[in-house]
C-alpha cells in the first residue's frame, strides 16, 4: 500500500507538490463520480470499527468511538461525517476541519490511518471493513509529508490486515535477541496472530507484514534501517540512531530537531514502509537491554495513539517528542 499525505492543502499549485495535490484532488473527484455511478447498495454492512480523533501526533485524544454496527458500503468519510461536524475541500474528498478544529495555511493538516497504515487515497473512496481502526490526527507536517505507518493502532495491522485482507506476519530475529523475540511472538500469539520466523534482513513483500527484532547494529545494512537513517522525511519515524553501532538513540521533535538522546538500555518501537510494500515494524535498541525494553512495550495499552515509542527503563517517550519544536 503506497503512502501519501491524505489531507494537506497546497497554497501554491505551481509548485511540484502543489501540482501533485491538484492531481490527487482531481482523481478523488473522479473516483467519487465513479462510485456514485456504480449504484452501490446498502450492502450487509460491517461491525466493530473504532474511530479515533487526536491532534499533535496522538498526544491529545479528542474522541474515541466504537461502531458495533456499520452501514453497508461505508467509507471512512461517511463514517466520520455521521459522528462529527466535518468540513471538506477538493469536492468533498479531503477533510479540512472536524468539529471546527482545522488545519492552517502553514504546515498543519488532518491525516488519517486505517489499521496503522496511512491511506493512499481520499477518505471518500476508502472503504471500511470489519474490525478496522480508523484514526484521524491533526498535526504539523513540516518535517515529513507522510508517516506511512504508525504503531498506535496495535494490534493492527496484524489482526485485521490492510484493506480488509488479513496478511501473514513474519518475525526476523537477530541472534542476540532471542528473549525479546520470544516476548514479541508470545504477545502476537496471545492476540490471535500466528507468526513465522525468517532470517533478519529479508524485507516484507507486498503481501506480508514483518517485525524485525534486534539491536540497531544487527539491523545495519537492512532496507528498513536505511529508511529510518534518512530521517522522518523519508520514513515518517521521528527518531535516529547515532554513535558507534547505534549506541545513542536521538529523539526528534515535530520539526525534525533533536530534543533528547538516550544511551544504554534505550529501545524503539516504530513502523514504516516505502512504495507498495506492507509495513515493517522494528523492535530495536542501542543494546540487547534496549531491545528487551522495546519488546516489553509491544502492548495495546503502551502503544495506544503513538506514532512511535522510545523506551528506557520504565520511561516511555512518544514520538515525535511532544512540544519539541
Amino acid at each position: 500500500m503506497k503512502s501519501a499525505h491524505s489531507d494537506a492543502d497546497r497554497p501554491d499549485p505551481a509548485s511540484a507538490v502543489g501540482r501533485r495535490w491538484v492531481s490527487l484532488a482531481a482523481l478523488a473527484s473522479t473516483l467519487l463520480l465513479l462510485v456514485a455511478g456504480c449504484g452501490l447498495g446498502a450492502g450487509r454492512g460491517t461491525s466493530d470499527v473504532t474511530l479515533t480523533v487526536t491532534r499533535d501526533f496522538g498526544s491529545v485524544r479528542l474522541n474515541l468511538l466504537v461502531e458495533h454496527r456499520v452501514p453497508g458500503a461505508e467509507t471512512v468519510m461517511r463514517m466520520l461525517e455521521r459522528r462529527f461536524n466535518v468540513s471538506t475541500r477538493y469536492g468533498g474528498g479531503f477533510v479540512e476541519s472536524i468539529d471546527g478544529l482545522a488545519g492552517s495555511s502553514g504546515h498543519r493538516d488532518w491525516f488519517y490511518y486505517v489499521n496503522g497504515v496511512q491511506a493512499s487515497q481520499g477518505a471518500a473512496t476508502t472503504a471500511v471493513h470489519k474490525g478496522d481502526r480508523v484514526w484521524w490526527d491533526l498535526h504539523d507536517w513540516i518535517a515529513s509529508l507522510s508517516s506511512p505507518a504508525v504503531v498506535g493502532s496495535f494490534p493492527e495491522p496484524f489482526l485485521h490486515g490492510v484493506g480488509g485482507k488479513r496478511l501473514p506476519t513474519t518475525i526476523e530475529c537477530a541472534a542476540d535477541a532471542d528473549q525479546a523475540c520470544r516476548r514479541v511472538s508470545t504477545e502476537l500469539a496471545g492476540l490471535g496472530v500466528p507468526v513465522a520466523s525468517q532470517v533478519i534482513g529479508t524485507a516484507a513483500g507486498t503481501d506480508s507484514l514483518a517485525v524485525v527484532v534486534g539491536t540497531w547494529r544487527d539491523l545495519a545494512g537492512t532496507f528498513i534501517a536505511g529508511l529510518i537513517d534518512q530521517g522522518p522525511a523519508t520514513s515518517g519515524v521521528y527518531a535516529r540512531f547515532s554513535g558507534q553501532g547505534g549506541s545513542s538513540l536521538q529523539l526528534l521533535g515535530a520539526h525534525g530537531e533533536i530534543v533528547h538522546a538516550l544511551g544504554a538500555g534505550a529501545g524503539l518501537v516504530a513502523a514504516t514502509t516505502q512504495g507498495s510494500a506492507e509495513p515493517t515494524w522494528v523492535i530495536t535498541g542501542t543494546d540487547p537491554a534496549g531491545v528487551s525494553a522495546a519488546a516489553a512495550a509491544l502492548t495495546p495499552a503502551r502503544l495506544s495513539d503513538h506514532f512511535a515509542l522510545a523506551v528506557q527503563n520504565s520511561t516511555d517517550t512518544p514520538l515525535p517528542v511532544p512540544g519539541g519544536s
